[in-house]
């Protein structure tokens, strides 16, 4: 099934974003398996802000921590040293409170449950009411431009339509904060790019702000309003890198300034 066209407007709207921070990770370190002869060394004294409504992108080699870093953040695994914030709450409680949406590379959407009830799940898991609930699913499949396939099962769908289900679902509880580990690391790259300038203007219609794990230089490049760049294991931030595009569309990443942001981040990882 091809995918379908992009709802995404052919200029992204500008992000907003600044005010109090959304993240702040304060000299973190992760061990795994602590004090084993397998233990290893994930992170080790990370510091990191991230803005009300900025994006953030975390860049690095493989195993360098990247995704390790994402789950602190999200509360699924727990600092050994070092505390972590969210939306100026600890991580715990703002998992507890739902603070975040978030996204991993394979869509996990529940393929017995309709497009729609998808959506709904976090607001289930919230107690809200089924009309509430049936109302914020639709207004969330609205945005990401999947009205018309409310009822359809995910087994019905393309794969770049199951992730724009998974964003949905994560931006049902209306977040400040969505997490997204490689969302479209398993799409090619036509759909790849739709979704990102899709991402965009969601996250500009949402205010929401953003950490997204990637290993491609140039998605970092294009969607971020900073990219960190990670070291190699034990994972350390080694570079932070301001991105301002004139525009986050085609003319954008046409842009001279793109091409230079993609080979200062490509140095930085090198270094």
């Amino acid at each position: 099934m091809s995918d379908l066209a992009s709802s995404a407007p052919d200029v992204v709207p500008e992000r907003k974003h600044g005010g109090a921070a959304s993240v702040v990770v304060d000299r973190v370190t992760k061990v795994f398996n602590q004090g084993r002869s397998d233990e290893v060394v994930a992170l080790s004294d990370v510091d990191l802000t991230v803005g009300a409504g900025e994006f953030v992108s975390l860049i690095g080699p493989s195993g360098c921590g990247k995704s390790t870093l994402l789950r602190l953040i999200a509360d699924l695994i727990e600092p050994t040293t070092g505390t972590v914030t969210v939306a100026g709450k600890p991580a715990a409680q703002s998992r507890r409170d739902q603070e975040y949406g978030i996204a991993f590379q394979q869509a996990g959407l529940f393929e017995w449950r309709t497009v729609r009830r998808n959506v709904e799940l976090p607001l289930e898991l919230r107690g809200l009411a089924k009309a509430e609930r049936r109302a914020r699913a639709e207004q969330m499949l609205e945005l990401v431009g999947l009205a018309d396939f409310a009822g359809h099962y995910p087994g019905q769908l393309s794969g770049g339509m199951q992730q724009r289900v998974a964003i949905a679902r994560a931006l049902a509880v209306q977040p400040p904060l969505l997490l997204m580990d490689e969302p479209f690391g398993a799409l090619d790259e036509m759909t790849r790019e739709r979704l990102q300038s899709e991402l965009l203007g969601i996250c500009a219609a949402t205010g929401a702000g953003t950490v997204f794990v990637t290993h491609s230089i140039s998605e970092a490049v294009f969607l971020s309003d900073r990219v960190v760049v990670m070291s190699a294991r034990p994972g350390r931030i080694t570079a932070s890198i301001e991105v301002d595009l004139p525009s986050r569309d085609e003319a954008g990443r046409q842009a001279p300034v793109y091409f230079e942001k993609i080979t200062e981040v490509r140095q930085a990882l090198r270094s």
